[in-house]
């Protein structure tokens, strides 16, 4: 292990930045995917923006999927790096591996076969929407492999303390979604104009590609990925013990999909437009939520590097000194959603009414960035810890508070925008709750119950960062 993956010893702020920095631009690479697809799909029109809107719920959905192995890798491989066992952590990797192929296979293989229910679920009554929605789902499932195991391949290398190495293979990825796409989907050259058939071939090339890259990349780093035996009977121990990290994140993950789908039915009581709105502002509004969601998986393998080792007031500090970078973050978030929202939604979609809706949108879901990135943040600390109990439990709880939320909002002479504000409040009621879950827990726990956060700073009111 190299001292620039080691993360117990040495400046926690430093640490922290080296390693949330390139998962940070990991995050905003996978979410440059689907945000490079809505950009040029747009160009095609609000209809094919609302088809592959709608089939990519199912592609989210397969987070809930994916969730299970990956934060069992992650947490798995950092914790047994932190105590120095590699062979541990070689196993866990072997067993996430196995798990991925064998959910993504069977994922894709149900998306397949009961495409027109579950796109037939929205009850769209387009029927050119209907048939690309289908289409799009139906290419994309046949490169489900690829799509769960990436990400499976990138926690580990985070897990391990290489946050380089996800983030250089998966831009290779990115660039080349980017030639592809508006040569597929609009028909330049030599290729067909393809539409959102276009869209979804492009993604899935290019995500193979980055897959083919991983397993280069592991075959050049032995001390992780040697002796695996992937055709080899599992353990069911450690199968129950990724499957025991992961499955509330997974659950989480689904449950979120799920009333999002429900959210999707009830907007589209107001037609197409809205449902288009509601997919390319999430694309834009994930600015923040991906940032946090880097700065998540960063946190999960600092703390569970050091939770290994046993250094609970590094795990305390770093905990505080993370909150403190991502309210800086969440703040500019903010700002730019609410005071920048139409040049950046007429980015994707030139139609003017569109823009109008989608800049309201914007300005209400810009209130809570600051909370979803303390939210993302404490998850982290929780996953890291091996509890990912309390952020799930509070996930699950307050984005099914979205549904009747949303419902009498909408009811009031809000209308849409009732809508909009129920995902508003329920992201800044999750990010006061676990926060606050976090915080009481360090205070009643022995190991940093006496730690106090004037005690980690000098008179210049910074973190005191090493040790």
């Amino acid at each position: 292990m190299t001292q620039s993956n080691k993360l117990t010893e040495g400046s926690i702020f430093k640490a922290l930045f080296r390693l949330a920095l390139p998962i940070m631009g990991t995050s905003f690479v996978e979410m440059a995917y689907s945000m490079t697809d809505m950009i040029w799909v747009g160009r095609v029109g609000s209809s094919a923006v609302a088809s592959v809107g709608t089939a990519g719920f199912f592609t989210w959905l397969a987070m809930a999927f994916i969730l299970i192995p990956k934060i069992g890798a992650e947490v798995g491989v950092a914790q047994s790096v932190g105590r120095g066992d590699m062979e541990e952590a070689r196993v866990y990797i072997r067993h996430g591996i196995q798990i991925t192929v064998f959910l993504a296979s069977l994922y894709g293989l149900v998306l397949i076969v009961f495409r027109n229910p579950l796109i037939g679920f929205f009850n769209l009554k387009d029927v050119k929407i209907i048939g690309d929605a289908i289409t799009y789902l139906v290419i994309v499932s046949l490169g489900m492999i690829f799509y769960c195991i990436n990400p499976v391949f990138s926690a580990i290398f985070n897990g391990y303390g290489d946050s380089k190495t996800p983030f250089i293979i998966n831009t290779i990825g990115l660039v080349i979604n980017m030639v592809l796409d508006p040569l597929m989907i609009l028909g330049i050259g030599p290729f067909p104009r393809m539409g959102v058939a276009g869209a979804a071939i492009a993604t899935v090339l290019a995500q193979a590609v980055v897959t083919l890259v991983f397993i280069i990349a592991a075959v050049r780093e032995p001390k992780l990925f040697s002796d695996l035996y992937l055709l080899g009977a599992p353990d069911m121990s450690h199968i129950n013990r990724i499957t025991k990290l992961g499955l509330p994140v997974a659950v989480q993950s689904g449950m979120f999909t799920v009333f999002a789908m429900i959210i999707a039915r009830i907007i589209a009581r107001w037609g197409p437009i809205p449902i288009a709105v509601q997919q390319v502002g999430s694309q834009i509004e994930a600015i923040s939520w991906m940032t946090g969601g880097g700065f998540q998986t960063a946190m999960s393998t600092f703390v569970g590097q050091n939770f290994g080792a046993k250094k609970w007031t590094r795990v305390y500090k770093g905990y505080f000194s993370g909150m403190a970078i991502m309210s800086g973050i969440g703040i500019m978030a903010t700002c730019l959603l609410i005071f920048a929202g139409r040049p950046i939604f007429a980015v994707f979609v030139p139609e003017e009414e569109t823009i109008a809706y989608g800049v309201i949108y914007l300005k209400v879901l810009g209130f809570s960035q600051l909370f979803m990135c303390l939210e993302a943040t404490t998850a982290g600390a929780f996953n890291g810890l091996g509890k990912t109990m309390p952020p799930s439990l509070t996930g699950v709880l307050l984005n099914a508070f979205r549904i009747p939320a949303a419902l009498i909002l909408s009811s009031t002479t809000l209308g849409l925008n009732g809508v909009w504000w129920a995902i508003s409040i329920s992201s800044i009621l999750k990010g006061i709750v676990l926060s606050m879950w976090f915080i009481i827990m360090l205070r009643n726990n022995p190991q940093t119950k006496g730690i106090k956060l004037h005690d980690l700073m000098p008179k210049g009111g910074v973190f005191r960062t090493a040790e």
